[in-house]
């Protein structure tokens, strides 16, 4: 019996096993201590059989519910029709989840757990309202751009206006909550973690061996989606230069396409044209535990991001030693918080940025500190924090204070 449903169109599935890592690292964290149940809205329209006879791989069909890690994952379609007519996302899903959502409260369910808050956290308040369940709802980026949009804006109001409490990943976002009317007492920052041990260092010279890199190369490395968002681009353009100065210069991107896009095609025809080619290493989307082989290979971080809430992949990077070199957008300055541990840069400053990737690929980096950093952000603290907000969103006391009421 699930008390706690985790509402997220965006979450691992058998058919995505990449999307939404970060919330399913933080929730079935708390799944240790809450028992829980997952709901991951799947957009569908009738016609995406036939355009996926074109595009293969084009929204993928999720089992209706599959088991991961002993938990329940619910995949129920909504109708999602393209263009404009996304907007009708919010209202979509509510409709096509109210049924279930009604079967998991009738079973115990008592709160509802929503993250982004367009569609997914306006799905999740009207089924709040409905159901008289209450909301939370964690902010992680998305909310940036929506809330520049005339026609999002308003709807973002509503949202977290109807939510109980809201979770932000950084405290740039939580101040966007209160620009947006939320009182500061019902929000509350609740940054990502890292789990130390899937993330660590390992031997080096084995690791380059792995990837063909030579021993004695200077070596950059971006994880993310090949979209334009992560600015794997951006770095490209950066290479012919640094290569005068770091001539042993290899760059490895980590990543593959995305619900945003794919821009693998685009970013070899730059390399190539750009005369780097044979310097670029695309290694496609690795699963989490593959991952600090390469984070181990390299010695800086680098992603040129347009926009972040709190980039995960940073302290998976300073948990395998590295430094990282990104743009001072979002929360990025809320991870990267200290000279020792990296540099930001103003987003779209070309010249910042390789100056940045130079001066990094030329000094001498405190690894041990950046190591005690990513020590000091593992998940454990996150999910105490997260616990001791749910508990009385449950209608539960919280340890040491008198018998209350339930709700």
């Amino acid at each position: 019996m699930a008390e706690l449903v985790v509402f997220s169109s965006l979450f691992p599935s058998a058919v995505r096993p990449g999307a939404g890592l970060f919330i399913r690292e933080r929730m079935f964290r708390v799944a240790r201590h809450r028992a829980l149940v997952v709901v991951s809205p799947q957009p569908w329209f009738p016609g995406q059989g036939l355009i996926r006879r074109f595009r293969p791989g084009y929204r993928p069909e999720a089992p209706a519910m599959e088991i991961q890690q002993g938990i329940r994952v619910y995949h129920p379609r909504f109708l999602a029709l393209p263009g404009v007519l996304r907007r009708l996302d919010g209202w979509s899903m509510a409709l096509a989840t109210v049924g279930l959502m009604r079967r998991l409260r009738s079973e115990g369910a008592r709160l509802i757990d929503a993250h982004f808050a367009y569609p997914d956290g306006e799905a999740a308040t009207r089924l709040g309202r409905w159901l008289g369940l209450p909301v939370t709802i964690t902010l992680r980026g998305t909310e940036v751009p929506h809330s520049k949009n005339p026609v999002l804006r308003p709807r973002l109001v509503r949202t977290l206006a109807a939510a109980t409490h809201i979770f932000s990943v950084s405290d740039s976002l939580r101040r966007l909550a209160i620009e947006l009317g939320v009182s500061p007492d019902k929000t509350e920052v609740v940054g990502n973690g890292v789990d130390t041990g899937v993330f660590h260092p390992v031997g080096r010279e084995a690791a380059r061996q792995t990837l063909g890199l030579p021993a004695s190369a200077k070596v950059l490395i971006s994880v993310g989606g090949l979209v334009e968002r992560k600015g794997m681009h951006r770095v490209i353009d950066c290479l012919p230069g640094l290569l005068k100065s770091h001539p042993d210069l290899h760059y490895l991107v980590v990543g593959g396409a995305s619900p945003e896009g794919d821009m693998r095609a685009e970013l070899d025809a730059q390399a190539t044209r750009l005369g780097v080619a044979a310097r670029v290493h695309f290694l496609g989307t690795l699963a989490p535990d593959e991952l600090k082989g390469p984070l181990s290979s390299a010695d800086v971080f680098v992603l040129s991001t347009r926009n972040e809430g709190w980039a995960n992949v940073f302290l998976e990077a300073m948990a395998c030693g590295l430094p990282v070199i990104s743009t001072d957008v979002g929360g990025n300055a809320e991870v990267v918080c200290r000279p020792e541990l990296g540099t930001l840069v103003p987003f779209g400053d070309a010249e910042a940025l390789a100056r940045a990737l130079d001066r990094a690929l030329s000094v001498e980096w405190n690894r041990a500190a950046i190591l005690a950093y990513a020590q000091d952000n593992q998940w454990d603290r996150r999910v105490a924090q997260l616990l001791r907000a749910f508990t009385p969103l449950l209608g539960e006391p919280l340890p040491g204070t008198p018998e209350t009421v339930r709700s």
